[in-house]
């Protein structure tokens, strides 16, 4: 891997306060294709020393960033979202529709991002069943580091995976 993207220069139409979102989005993207890759379909499901899997990392990743962005967008979440939530460390899919899921809910949420008006920044939005309250500015920030923790846990399960099964804790070179 390059530079990372927030080294890549600012980014055209996108006011400088939301671009680093914008940024970890594509660092995120790098950092899921990288770590993810070679991974089989039972290390993306296997739980390491109990932790939470690959799958769900991924899977968790996509739904709270469309969660997220439903608050940004001052909406409140569907029974379809919530149920969702509900189902995020089922085992099921596989890396590569697990990494579609994810970069679905990166562009929705980038579209919705990169049409802010910088004016309502710091309006007041509302967080979950409890109304909780935040910004515009905090959910743009939150969704950055929200999704940036998750990628970290991944990695980490990653390693741990690929050593259970196979002595190695980096992706296979090339």
């Amino acid at each position: 891997m390059g530079d990372e993207p927030w080294l890549r220069g600012p980014l055209e139409d996108v006011h400088p306060l939301v671009a680093p979102t914008l940024h970890a989005y594509a660092q995120a993207r790098e950092d899921l294709a990288f770590w993810t890759g070679g991974l089989t379909d039972e290390q993306i499901w296997l739980r390491p020393y109990g932790l939470a899997p690959v799958g769900f990392q991924l899977r968790h990743i996509a739904g709270s960033v469309e969660r997220l962005t439903t608050y940004l967008r001052d909406e409140q979440l569907t029974a379809e979202q919530l149920a969702a939530m509900k189902h995020e460390m089922d085992p099921g899919l596989g890396r590569c529709a697990l990494l579609a899921a994810i970069d679905d809910a990166l562009r929705q949420s980038e579209q919705v991002i990169r049409a802010l008006d910088p004016a309502v920044l710091t309006d007041s939005r509302s967080v979950g069943r409890k109304r909780l309250p935040t910004t515009v500015m905090g959910l743009v920030v939150h969704l950055a580091e929200h999704t940036q923790r998750h990628v970290g846990e991944l990695i980490v399960t990653t390693k741990l995976a690929r050593d259970a099964q196979t002595g190695r804790t980096r992706p296979n070179p090339g």
